[in-house]
């Protein structure tokens, strides 16, 4: 369950990074402000590898 979660954080982070950076340079509007996307990209991005490299997956608790 920690694996699927980190693996949606780490694709939503990376999502938000593309779209925030494509926003910055003025390639692509989105709703949002771009340097919004650009921090939250890096903190779920962050979160999902974080979460990829430190947790086992088991079902124990």
């Amino acid at each position: 369950m920690i694996k699927i979660l980190g693996f949606i954080l780490t694709i939503a982070g990376g999502i938000g990074l593309i779209l925030g950076i494509l926003s910055v340079f003025g390639s692509m509007e989105v709703g949002m402000s771009p340097w919004a996307l650009i921090i939250l990209g890096i903190v779920f991005f962050f979160a999902g590898i974080g979460l990829l490299k430190n947790k086992k997956d088991t079902d124990q608790t």
